[in-house]
Formats: C-alpha cells, structure tokens, sequence
C-alpha cells in the first residue's frame, strides 16, 4: 500500500508560526524533500527532528523525482517543504504534487503560513479579489507581456521580488503602468526587522534609489482603476429614446438615463423636449 505525500507549510520567517500539526507530521514521516537541506536542517534541529532529509529543488532531474516517488509506492510517508511558507506555491514543488496524483498516491495539506496572504492582510489596499504573479520573468519578452498585463488588472496583484531585483522591477512598473498607481512593499514578514511600505510607484522608485533593498520582498499592486466612458448628451438622448419606444413617459425615460448615464434628470429632459421643438 502506497504511503503519503504531506504538502507541509513551514514558518516564513518567526519560528513561533509552525503548527503542532507541522511538527507532529515533521516527525512522523519517513523522510522529508526540502528544497534547501541547509535551510531545513536549522529548522529541524530547532525543535529536535531527526528525520531524513532529502533533497528536491527547481534543479532536481527526473530520477531524483521518482527515487521520491518510488519510496512513496514502497508504503513511506513523505513531507514535502520550502525553505519559508507553504510549499508548491511558486515552487517546484506542484511538478511532484502532480505526479503522486496521476500515479493515485494520497497527498495531503499541512497548511501553515503562507507570504502571499500574510502580505496581503496588512498592506491596507483591497483584498476584495487578486491575483498571483509569482517571480517576474527575468526575460525581457515574457517580462513584458506580464507588465502589459498589469496595465488593465484590475484586480490586486501580489508579486514576489529579491532585493537586488527590486528597483529594476518598480523602474519597469512606474514607466508602463500609471505612476500614480500604489503598491505596499512588504518585507522581512513575520521578523524582527518586519517592514510595510505603502505608497506610489513613483515614490517607491524614488525610495529605493535613497534606501537599500533588503531582506525578500513581497509587492502588493493596486489594481488598475475602470476607465468610465465618457458619455455625451446625445448618447443620453439615444438612450432615452429607447425608453419612450418601450411606452415610458417623457419624464420616466429621463429619470432612466439619468441612472443609467449620471447626467443630470432634468438636463435630459429638457434636451428631449428641445429635440422636439
């Protein structure tokens, strides 16, 4: 009988976020896949975890997947972690998510923290709906494409950024998108050196300049505001004109377009009688 993938969240940064379940699962499994043995080991010393650590990254090859999934088949439980938050997010890890479940291996969440939601719960903009970008491509062709996408998004968008990428990354945001669009930049999260910034894109670009990046950075992106089309008066009247094809009275279809439009009940009216006259 096939034993278990654990998809496992680990702290993103205070050791004080793990779960009991986390722990309890750490423990239990035969081994874990990490995707920095180093990182991990801390992690695990830290609360007195012997278990075996193997390794599985962005640069793992195809045998060191099945060797995992092998050892699964054979009847082992295995915990699958990032070196910070929940794993498969962003991460190589969904590749090995993906595999278990075609070959009908049992894989089950240990959720713990995650940076995107952390970020967006206190960068004060709406959170209402979003949208994930992970890492921006470092190649200029999909890089664009991305960029250009984010021009008319007008739902949040959260990305992830390393310090020494930063300013290139908001120079590239405030010179195609509105400079005046805003966006919180959350660093360090859940540690001692925990820091949110909200402001302009331009103002952030000018910041950065003044300021070292430091610490892994999480963008939060308003939006891109709705572009109302302007509509004219002789818009409103053919608007109006349809309600009085429907049996509205005069003073009924005006009132209409006027929620319709936002111009002015009596503007419409008395522009409908001057058509008349």
């Amino acid at each position: 009988m096939s034993g278990i993938l654990y998809v496992t969240g680990t702290p993103i940064g205070n050791l004080e976020d793990i779960t009991l379940r986390q722990l309890r699962i750490l423990k239990e499994v035969d081994f874990i896949a990490a995707e920095d043995t180093r990182v991990t080991r801390k992690l695990l010393t830290h609360f007195e975890i012997k278990s075996e650590l193997v390794s599985y990254h962005e640069h793992s090859d195809m045998n060191a997947i099945e060797r995992i999934i092998s050892r699964i088949e054979a009847g082992e439980n295995c915990a699958i972690v990032t070196d910070a938050g929940m794993p498969c997010i962003s991460d190589p890890g969904e590749v090995l998510v993906r595999m278990c479940r075609e070959r009908n291996i049992s894989v089950q969440a240990v959720p713990g923290a995650s940076a995107v939601v952390t970020a967006l719960s206190v960068c004060g903009g709406s959170t209402r709906q979003f949208v994930f970008y992970g890492f921006l491509p470092v190649e200029k062709k999909p890089r664009s494409e991305i960029i250009q996408e984010l021009k008319s998004e007008y739902r949040t968008a959260v990305l992830y950024e390393a310090p020494h990428k930063l300013t290139k990354t908001l120079s590239d945001l405030c010179e195609n998108l509105k400079a005046s669009r805003k966006i919180a930049l959350c660093r360090e999260l859940t540690k001692v050196h925990e820091e949110v910034l909200r402001m302009t894109l331009e103002e952030s670009v000018r910041y950065y300049q003044e300021h070292d990046p430091r610490g892994e950075f999480v963008l939060v992106l308003d939006g891109a505001e709705h572009q109302k089309e302007e509509i004219t008066l002789e818009d409103a009247l053919v608007i109006a004109e349809k309600y009085l094809s429907q049996g509205l009275t005069a003073s009924a279809a005006a009132k209409m377009t006027a929620k319709d439009t936002g111009i002015p009940k009596n503007q419409i009216y008395q522009a409908m009688h001057g058509n008349q006259n």
